[in-house]
């Protein structure tokens, strides 16, 4: 397979409401295995709240689309500050949400997408760029370890009930 390439440029205000709908829905599916969808929700909204306070214009967050060479919207990722700064560095930006536009799925766009995330995060003065991952996304995790991610810290949970 050809190595893809893409341009970073800002989303405008509707492809951030629609990339924010989009990552909250995913957010609470996840969330929703372990607490209530009501619950789940809130933290969510919490969360968009707290980390994009001014949404798309929210200083040190990069909200942006890739496109392919011909100029076409093949996915998105949200790039800012490391919210725990616990990877060893001050210097360290964090992908908070990268997503390949199912169409253009399996085709390298999301190494592409990293890899322009990176050049991103390295022109902004950051060491190294950390993410977090859903541990039963075997897609993701692959995708992470085909371009040089290592695991830099796990938690694992298992539900428990009184017998």
């Amino acid at each position: 397979m050809n190595a893809q390439k893409v341009t970073l440029r800002r989303m405008t205000a509707a492809e951030y409401r629609a990339a924010t709908e989009h990552r909250e829905v995913e957010s609470v599916r996840e969330l929703g295995k372990f607490v209530s969808e009501e619950l789940a929700w809130e933290r969510v909204r919490q969360g968009t709240a707290q980390f994009l306070p001014d949404g798309l214009d929210t200083v040190g967050h990069h909200l942006v689309v890739a496109e392919n060479a011909s100029g076409e919207a093949v996915g998105n990722a949200w790039i800012g500050p490391d919210p725990s700064r616990t990877l060893g560095t001050v210097n360290s930006a964090w992908l908070y949400d990268i997503n390949v536009f199912p169409a253009f799925r399996r085709r390298g766009y999301g190494s592409a997408i990293l890899n322009a995330a990176e050049q991103l995060a390295a022109r902004e003065g950051s060491t190294s760029l950390g993410l977090n991952v859903v541990g039963d996304n075997e897609a993701a995790i692959a995708l992470y370890r085909r371009n040089g991610y290592d695991v830099s810290s796990m938690h694992m949970r298992k539900g428990v009930r009184q017998r």
